[in-house]
């Protein structure tokens, strides 16, 4: 499974691929779920681009989304503190 709740947060094991056409989920990949995102891994871009472009799909903060682990790679691990909103691929917290 590609995420798990955590009481409200919701941690996802995501594969990002960075310099994409365009930005949005895709297919899953075992335990991790693709992710597309238009931003270059230059400089921290492509981690900040992710934050925001996960926080304003879940709607939340930018502050309430953290990488867990990854920092440098593709495959990471990211927490989101209460979102008040999740894709179909995701059941919501029981």
């Amino acid at each position: 499974m590609f995420y798990q709740w955590d009481d409200d947060d919701l941690v996802l094991n995501i594969r990002v691929q960075p310099r994409a056409s365009n930005d949005g989920f895709a297919e899953i990949l075992d335990d991790r779920i693709k992710l597309r995102i238009t931003a270059a891994p230059v400089e921290g871009k492509a981690n900040r681009y992710l934050i925001a472009f996960l926080a304003k799909t879940f709607s939340v903060a930018k502050a309430d989304v953290h990488i867990i682990s990854g920092q440098s790679g593709r495959n990471k691990r990211v927490r989101i503190q209460h979102p008040a909103r999740w894709p179909d691929i995701i059941a919501g917290p029981d």
